[in-house]
């Protein structure tokens, strides 16, 4: 559906352009806005190269470990009926701090990571437990609360949205760090409250 909209959409803007005689300036524009997306894609690179390297060396250096240790009370908090010492806390822990720095990319790996070994943690309990509410296929409350509070990405550095403004010649691209910081606070805490309601219901 998608597809026939944005397809839609250009056509209008060609004929558009070639009824009011502004083609040339629709082609001029189509360029730059090429060059400036590969320009972007490469600062872009650089950028998440850095943080994603720097996240590996952290956590071949034990300090994803360590960080995963300090946040059990959280986590403990937030999946309560997950055993403290199965492998999935580890796979959240990562994702959270990830998702806390900024790095969405990084993040990601072990956002699926965690998936699977909810699914894995579901299926352990399916045959311990044959009466077991939730059937395969369906997502378990873990696994929905991991989500939401995913999409509420608390950060405290944005690097991505630090890249665009650097990019596109932003005076101060940090400037954005301490309304990124509070707007992101809010909508955590907000999907934490959710996920608490919702899961006493």
């Amino acid at each position: 559906m998608l597809n026939y909209l944005w397809g839609f959409m250009i056509l209008i803007g060609v004929a558009y352009a070639a009824l009011t005689g502004t083609l040339p300036d629709v082609t001029d524009a189509a360029l730059d806005s090429a060059k400036e997306a590969v320009a972007l894609c490469i600062t872009m690179t650089g950028v998440m190269s850095f943080w994603v390297g720097l996240m590996r060396i952290a956590e071949e250096a034990g300090i994803i470990k360590s960080a995963s240790r300090g946040l059990m009370p959280f986590l403990h908090f937030l999946f309560p009926r997950i055993p403290k010492e199965h492998k999935v806390n580890e796979y959240i822990a990562t994702n959270f701090i990830a998702n806390i720095f900024g790095l969405g990319w990084a993040a990601t790996p072990a956002g699926l990571k965690a998936m699977e070994a909810f699914s894995e943690l579901e299926e352990e309990r399916r045959k311990e437990n044959r009466s077991y509410p939730t059937p395969k296929g369906v997502a378990s409350r873990e696994m929905c609360t991991f989500l939401i509070i995913n999409m509420s990405s608390l950060q405290l550095i944005p690097v991505n949205i630090i890249a665009y403004r650097s990019q596109y010649g932003s005076v101060n691209p940090t400037a954005i760090v301490g309304p990124a910081v509070a707007a992101t606070m809010i909508s955590t805490a907000a999907a934490i409250l959710f996920c608490k309601i919702m899961d006493r219901s």
